[in-house]
């Protein structure tokens, strides 16, 4: 131990932890340098130039530029949407239609084939259209029976076609020559007019069944042309099989000699041979090839690429989500066995670390925790809640089964609110539901950083201590309110930065303890009541359990997920299944419970395979703040590159404000995700958490837009990422991709489902590609209720299924058409309702004036102890003049090492309880100065005399009851301090001697006994100024 008087040799500034996936050089998503122009701009610009500002700012009430460019980018996101819609539309529908008409596709499907099967029996072509000939008369002009799907039409006298009277064509003698002749192989034509054959020889025209050819069908005398065969036969017979020499003749020479079957490319030489094919095909067509066109060939082979990539991806996500459940989330949430059990995660090189880091456990009546119990803070974030769900939230909480000595219920009330239908503020409701610690009753309030702009960047809260008893649970528990800096009492909202600044104040305090950085005056008061409360110091936790104030947890959750956690430690991030609390409360509850139940079993069960869940949910997630690497600890919640983008208070695009103020809990899932794409992010469906869902449909409807505008833009942050897990079509990334597309697409995929149902209803099911549409509507409509019976075998999800199947239009038209076009509407809307608040009204982030940086001093933790020690010492020497000297005056200094240090509340009630015409403000060594308690100096609360005090940390005084949970002494309970640096000399609980101690603890009970009077009653009004 060091000499009294001489520096600590704990209080030392060393290397705190080693960073080596900080350097992994992960581009942040939002920037402080941004370019005034961009081709984003660009375009948004393009797009609305239609809308100039002077006509935004007069007609639409935008004046503010800020306003019409994210007007302006909302409609370049929304033509995006619709372009994207666009294609998928016209890849379903129209792309059949341009590349293979109705009528070629319907005309390939009706087709008989020639054959030698004896199918086509009683069949024959007549100008390539099929006739039957059961009841035919052929009379004494055939004599011979003709063979099924025989082509009759050289037998017939065909008159030449208008088409080939055409004056181009005057020149080709094939186009004029009269076939007809003895020498054509049919006898000059001997069945009369082909007009007149149903009539005399009694034929029955099948008009929508043309002939067909195989390609092996197509012989000599025989070729075809885009797809129509051509018999040439006769007229190549008349003629003698003597080429003329025009171009047609040479081509159909060539071709019917067999030369080219397919000799389309012949009769394109030139515009008149072209021409002359409209005339062949007209008097010596056969029929058509029995083939798909290449159009026709190319829509096919898309439509099974479609099918097999779609039908693929469902049937994969559907397999590796009853694989992960059955087979993986089953290991990861046993009890892990000794070799997994890790050692304390204590700060070895912090400056209040000792040589033997213990846990004290026994020695606070908390009880000692399991080994595989991790230190977990347990972040109850509350703004207008009420009284039930708060207390059923909380006893949900510290009721689970995990000992009390490893668990923090850290609660956070988001300013001096009342919530609709309260009779109370949030924070009285908070502060009632605990047991207060007596001497951390009234806290000073202490400034810290907030998520805000302008002069909210600065804001003051209050930490009140105490614990949280339910049943047999005693849990320690703080509770932090946010009650606004002195000038901004009198607004309706004092203290209020939304949620995301509730979770800043535990993570910014967790990075800085983790790093050993400078602390603003809240973090390290959080340090001292942290361990006055648990007897650890703060860098022992690993986890953080954020739960919403609406939620309640299963006993056995927070167990299971910190087995995941110590079972793998590549998982940063955990969350277990939501149900729903009230789902019968009326329609719009009725219609969520599947899709509650889908997300997470079908899509973040796939996911977890991966390790990538895309979404954790704020209402029940775990993260972990660091992790074990090798023989060193890293950060992972608490990686300052993480904290410092979580944190941007200057947000100014529309997509910075969609991923920052509209879905948090995504953004920071997005956030991990790209700074450490090797870890995990996991679902467990075994921690089970019920929260209550919006009952109105115009609450759904606001939650809904901000959860889906969310999603679009956290998924266009996430799809850049490339090296998530897996490749191509089995990556991580692919499948981001297609929710991206898919979310995009939601409201045509509606439409064109009602249109599949049509279509499957009138469609004449005669091929097996007839059926490929209606397999995959079965697929993705009822593949869902497969899974329901193999997770939960609980019938009633299949009734819910249903419920949502017919609510299906609201989820994929109404919700996400409305979401779209309000990209640019960044507010909570009707989620959250607070007494009073107008629409439109008291934005937590926004804020105007300047800030002022100095106004909220950091220090690192061994300059507040440095300070908290001369103090110590300070009252001891003025204690021993006091006891020596027969009238003492008293003395005040003001030393500049104490500026802007919380004030010693505890110790100045004990010491100047007998001298209540004095307060103290501050030790020094040189000046002295007397400071009226009544008046001048010292001031009231809203006057600056107070707020100068409000930084010098408390100097806590132990419990001697630990039979009670209190806790003792330290150096004679331990034998030392758990970690060393409070103390320069042997004390008790950081008093000089016992003597010290009594004397103290008597001027405060006397004090105590003489405030009694004004004391408020719990549960009564407080002033949290």
């Amino acid at each position: 131990m060091p000499v009294r008087g001489e520096r600590g040799q704990t209080l030392r500034r060393a290397r705190t932890m080693v960073r080596n996936e900080r350097s992994q050089g992960v581009v942040p998503m939002i920037k402080k340098e941004k370019r005034k122009l961009t081709a984003w701009v660009v375009y948004s610009k393009v797009i609305t130039f239609w809308a100039p500002g002077f006509l935004l700012a007069k007609l639409a009430g935008m004046p503010d530029p800020g306003m019409q460019q994210a007007w302006r980018e909302k409609i370049a996101l929304v033509s995006l949407i619709v372009f994207v819609c666009a294609a998928v539309v016209y890849l379903t529908i129209f792309l059949a239609m341009t590349f293979c008409p109705e009528s070629v596709s319907k005309t390939q499907s009706n087709i008989i084939l020639v054959s030698d099967d004896g199918t086509t029996t009683g069949i024959v072509g007549i100008k390539g259209i099929a006739y039957n000939t059961t009841n035919a008369n052929w009379g004494r002009q055939l004599g011979f029976s003709p063979s099924g799907g025989e082509d009759m039409t050289v037998y017939f006298r065909v008159p030449v076609p208008d088409i080939c009277k055409s004056t181009k064509l005057q020149n080709f003698r094939a186009a004029q020559f009269d076939v007809c002749v003895e020498e054509n192989g049919s006898g000059g034509c001997p069945l009369g007019n082909v007009n007149d054959a149903e009539k005399n020889y009694g034929l029955v025209m099948k008009k929508d069944n043309p002939i067909g050819y195989d390609w092996s069908d197509v012989k000599a005398g025989y070729f075809v042309i885009n797809g129509m065969v051509i018999n040439m036969t006769p007229y190549l017979l008349a003629v003698g099989r003597t080429s003329s020499n025009d171009l047609l003749d040479q081509a159909i020479f060539s071709a019917a000699n067999g030369e080219l079957v397919d000799a389309s490319i012949l009769f394109q030489r030139t515009s008149e041979v072209k021409a002359a094919t409209d005339c062949l095909i007209a008097r010596f067509g056969a029929g058509q090839l029995a083939k798909d066109t290449p159009g026709c060939f190319a829509v096919n082979l898309f439509n099974y690429a479609a099918l097999v990539v779609i039908g693929g991806i469902v049937l994969t996500r559907f397999f590796m989500a009853v694989v992960f459940q059955y087979f993986l989330s089953w290991q990861l949430v046993r009890r892990p066995p000794r070799s997994k059990v890790r050692p304390l995660s204590y700060n070895a090189a912090a400056p209040w670390a000792g040589k033997k880091p213990q846990t004290g456990a026994a020695a606070t009546g908390l009880g000692k925790g399991d080994d595989d119990e991790l230190y977990t803070i347990m972040l109850v974030t509350c703004y207008s809640e009420g009284e039930d769900s708060i207390r059923g939230t909380c006893d949900s909480l510290c009721g689970t089964d995990f000992s009390d000595s490893h668990k923090l219920l850290f609660i956070v009330a988001d300013g001096i609110i009342k919530g609709s239908g309260n009779d109370k503020s949030t924070p009285d409701i908070c502060l009632d539901l605990i047991e207060q610690d007596e001497s951390f009753r009234d806290p000073e309030p202490c400034s810290y950083l907030a998520v805000a702009a302008g002069s909210k960047q600065h804001n003051m809260a209050k930490v009140y201590c105490g614990h949280y008893r339910v049943g047999n649970h005693r849990t320690p528990c703080l509770v932090v309110v946010k009650c606004g800096t002195p000038e901004e009492q009198e607004a309706p909202k004092p203290g209020n930065r939304g949620k995301r600044d509730s979770q800043m104040i535990l993570m910014n305090f967790f990075s800085n303890v983790v790093h050993n950085e400078r602390m603003v005056p809240l973090e390290y008061d959080l340090f001292r009541k942290v361990h006055y409360l648990m007897n650890v110091t703060p860098d022992l936790f690993e986890i953080v359990l954020m739960v919403d104030a609406d939620t309640k947890v299963y006993p056995d959750s927070l167990r299971l997920l910190v087995n995941c956690m110590n079972n793998d430690q590549l998982i940063m991030g955990l969350c277990g299944e939501t149900k729903i609390a009230n789902k019968r409360d009326s329609w719009v509850t009725a219609i969520q419970v599947f899709e509650y139940y889908i997300s997470h079993h079908l899509s973040k069960a796939f996911e977890s395979v991966f390790g990538g869940v895309t979404c954790l949910p704020g209402c029940f997630c775990m993260y972990r703040i660091k992790a074990r690497k090798g023989d060193d600890w890293v950060p992972i919640l608490a990686k300052p590159a993480i904290c410092q983008e979580y944190s941007q208070n200057v947000v100014e695009t529309l997509h910075e404000k969609n991923l920052l103020l509209l879905g948090e809990d995504r953004f920071l899932t997005t956030l991990m995700l790209r700074n450490f794409p090797t870890r995990k992010m996991m679902f467990m469906p075994q921690a089970i958490c019920k929260t209550v869902v919006p009952d109105e449909f115009k609450v759904l409807l606001s939650q809904r837009r901000r959860w889906i505008n969310s999603t679009v833009h956290n998924l266009l942050e996430l799809v850049l990422v490339r090296n998530l897990c897996g490749t191509f079509c089995l990556s991580m990334q692919f499948s981001i991709f297609l929710d991206l597309v898919g979310t995009v697409a939601l409201p045509v995929a509606i439409v064109l489902t009602y249109i599949l149902i049509v279509r499957a209803c009138m469609t004449n099911y005669n091929s097996v590609s007839a059926y490929l549409p209606l397999a995959m509507l079965i697929l993705v409509l009822f593949l869902p209720a497969v899974l329901i019976f193999i997770t939960t075998r609980k019938w009633v999800y299949v009734a819910w299924m249903l419920v949502y199947l017919l609510a299906l239009p609201i989820w994929n038209l109404v919700l996400p058409t409305y979401a779209y076009w309000h990209f640019d509407d960044f507010s909570w809307g009707e989620t959250r309702k607070v007494a009073g608040e107008g629409k439109g009204k008291g934005g937590h982030g926004d804020g105007g004036g300047t800030f002022d940086i100095n106004s909220v001093p950091q220090k690192r933790w061994e300059d507040y102890e440095r300070k908290r020690r001369r103090s110590i010492r300070r009252k001891e020497r003025e204690k021993q003049q006091y006891d020596d000297s027969s009238s003492y005056q008293a003395a005040m200094v003001d030393d500049s090492a104490s500026a802007g240090l919380l004030k010693n509340s505890v110790e100045d009630s004990m010491y100047y309880e007998s001298h209540p015409g004095y307060s103290f403000m501050g030790d020094s060594n040189t000046t002295s100065s007397v400071q009226d308690s009544n008046g001048t100096l010292a001031g009231t609360y809203g006057q600056q005399g107070r707020y100068n005090q409000q930084y010098e940390m408390q100097n806590y005084p132990p419990q001697a009851n630990t039979a009670e949970g209190y806790y003792g002494d330290y150096s004679q309970q331990q034998g030392a301090m758990q970690y060393g640096g409070y103390d320069d000399y042997p004390q008790q609980g950081g008093y000089a001697d016992q003597s010290m101690y009594d004397y103290q603890e008597q001027q405060q009970q006397q004090q105590q006994q003489q405030q009694q009077p004004s004391r408020q009653r719990p549960g009564g009004p407080r002033d949290y100024r």
